[in-house]
């Protein structure tokens, strides 16, 4: 293995003397975002004098969550993008920023204070076993007279008060030190994890004939970001359009801050697939079943490590022996999106046996196995690579070294993410883009920043809801029209009517449709009772058959200053036994749903007038049986 480590490294060592590119370091900043229902793609915009010949660029400080297979570089000017690398440095930590590095140096602060008062403390404790274990005034063959005993009582006395009363203050001055500290800490805690991340760096190696100074942008999607839509919904009165503030509510923990940045919210989702499901054969038959459709694994990512747990870089990923695959990262990890049909991975890597496992969940770990035949191969034919023709070599090592391509003149190192430039920008036809006009600043903390995208007065039609049976309290509902142009996404919203907050509602646009019904909450100037009129709730036997009749009267009254519609739902019983016969008759204006039994009366109510709703229905059934009605 060591002798195979040696051929492979001289190999690089031959690339690298042979084409040897200048090495610049580029720092920039975030200067745009579009923000993700569940993730971000950042932008960074800069200028670099890029020398003549090859030049390695190293954008560095960029957030450790980068999505490797997602990096793309844009450049203005005469050069060529030779290759574009994500990875992580592990020596460079992101930067602090002013406010954790404020609460570190107070933290700091407190300790050394914490250290000052408890050595202060062990004095006093000392200073007290040294007076305890001195207080026997007198020797043993040594009396003392009382005036002596006397001043050396007082004196002991007099320093023992002193000590105590000074630990007790010290140690109360401690106790409050100690709640500064745990306090400072926890704010630490819950500003930024301790655990340390590598900064993620884009290395770029450009081409550029004669000395130019260009301009790249840089973009990338990253985790650890995201938003979520929030409404507030005002209505002043029944008369008047409604207002709805459309606000867009954006959290990031990239490690880096976007300071300033031109902010776009995108409905769409990166990490929800795009893989369009299939439909499975029905083979009929006697001896079979219908297929099985479960849980669909769009994607499935993993570590691949040798037996001792290092992890094994540039090992190949690939689907069923097809085409589509990828390669493990410097931390062995690899990310790969799936076909609808795919079942098994390979993985393949030289000097280890080849695997094939299923694909079982979203993750899968895979270890490799020392291959020693393979090794012994390669070990004899490089033993005589001194010279010996590169189509040799290239028999050892061609297809086996992800990442390693063999020619006759050199060895080049691909790129694990090369993209070619300038990229074309594709118009997203799935989701639905809110360009924010007003630079924000949201910092890396994980705490939520509001940004109001839009505020909207539409026309409703108001209309109030109440089911009696189930609850007196009148809901009043704002109905509007062509809503989809507003385009509106799941959220919650604060409701305000009549300048009173009345509670939380849901805009539920997954299930509306030409009308959008939005809660406007309870109204109590409507009030509705419903109760049983006994004076025509009868029993009776005609026949063979038993015949019950209910009666309930339904009184409404509005007691606002303007007309209001009300739609009020009542029910009646619905037979599913022949035997059992269920008729009815309601007050004028109702309609009837026969499956589910529903009568709905929607009415118009002046202002301080009351409405009297009947509805009475008959069931007739076989009198030796017993059945329950309400």
């Amino acid at each position: 293995m060591k002798q195979l480590s040696v051929l492979v490294m001289s190999l690089f060592v031959v690339t690298a003397v042979a084409q040897d590119p200048v090495e610049k370091e580029v720092k920039s900043d975030v200067g745009a975002v579009t923000v993700y229902l569940e993730g971000a793609q950042e932008t960074r915009s800069v200028s670099v004098d890029v020398p003549a010949g090859k030049t390695l660029l190293k954008f560095v400080g960029l957030s450790p969550y980068i999505d490797a297979k997602s990096v793309q570089v844009k450049a203005d000017g005469k050069l060529t993008v030779l290759t574009v690398n994500h990875q992580q440095n592990f020596l460079v930590k992101p930067e602090k920023s002013d406010e954790y590095k404020r609460m570190e140096a107070q933290l700091k602060e407190v300790q050394s204070t914490i250290r000052l008062q408890e050595t202060h403390l062990a004095i006093i404790q000392q200073d007290l076993e040294f007076l305890n274990e001195n207080r026997n005034l007198g020797g043993k063959d040594q009396s003392l007279s009382i005036t002596l005993l006397k001043e050396g009582a007082d004196f002991y006395s007099q320093r023992l008060t002193t000590l105590k009363l000074k630990e007790i203050e010290r140690r109360n001055i401690l106790e409050d030190l100690y709640k500064q500290e745990n306090a400072l800490q926890n704010e630490l805690s819950a500003f930024s994890s301790k655990k340390e991340f590598a900064t993620g760096e884009v290395s770029v190696v450009v081409d550029a004939r004669q000395p130019v100074k260009t301009s790249f942008e840089l973009t990338y999607l990253v985790s650890n970001a995201g938003w979520y839509p929030s409404y507030d919904i005002r209505a002043d009165n029944i008369s008047e359009p409604i207002e709805i503030a459309y606000k867009a509510n954006i959290r990031q923990d990239t490690k880096g801050d976007w300071k300033n940045v031109k902010l776009k919210l995108s409905s769409y989702n990166p990490s929800v697939s795009g893989v369009a499901p299939e439909l499975k054969t029905y083979f009929l038959g006697y001896n079979t079943r219908p297929p099985v459709y479960g849980k669909v694994i769009s994607s499935v990512s993993g570590r691949v490590c040798n037996s001792n747990n290092e992890p094994l870089v540039g090992v190949s990923v690939r689907v069923d022996d097809g085409n589509l695959g990828t390669v493990t990262n410097a931390q062995g990890s690899y990310t790969l999106t799936l076909p609808s049909n795919a079942v098994q991975l390979n993985f393949s890597y030289l000097g280890y046996k080849p695997r094939t496992m299923n694909i079982s969940g979203s993750v899968l770990n895979v270890v490799l196995e020392e291959d020693d035949a393979v090794l012994e191969e390669v070990m004899l034919k490089s033993a005589a690579f001194e010279g010996v023709q590169v189509s040799t070599v290239d028999q050892a090592l061609q297809g086996r070294v992800a990442g390693l391509d063999v020619s006759k003149k050199a060895v080049r190192i691909r790129g694990t993410s090369s993209i070619p430039v300038p990229q074309q920008q594709v118009e997203k036809q799935i989701s639905v883009d809110f360009e924010i006009k007003t630079p924000y600043t949201v910092k890396t903390d994980n705490n939520v920043v509001s940004v109001d995208m839009a505020v909207m007065s539409l026309p409703a039609d108001f209309q109030y809801y109440c089911v009696p049976k189930v609850s007196k309290n009148v809901f009043l509902t704002a109905r509007l029209m062509d809503w989809e142009q507003y385009s509106f996404l799941e959220g919650e919203a604060n409701v305000f009517f009549e300048d009173t907050y009345v509670g939380k509602t849901i805009l539920n646009v997954n299930t509306a449709t030409d009308t959008l019904s939005i809660s406007l909450g309870q109204d109590k100037k409507i009030s509705v009772q419903r109760e049983k009129v006994k004076a025509y709730t009868t029993k009776q036997f005609i026949g063979s058959k038993k015949e019950e009749t209910r009666t309930w009267k339904t009184t409404v009254r509005n007691n606002r200053n303007e007309p209001v519609n009300l739609s009020l739902v009542d029910q009646v019983p619905v037979s599913q036994n022949e035997e059992i016969e269920v008729s009815h008759q309601a007050s004028s204006g109702a309609a009837f749903n026969a499956e589910t039994g529903e009568i709905n009366w929607n009415i118009k109510l002046e202002p301080a007038k009351t409405l009297e709703l009947d509805l009475k229905y008959v069931v007739k059934y076989p009198k030796n049986k017993f059945l329950v009605i309400e």
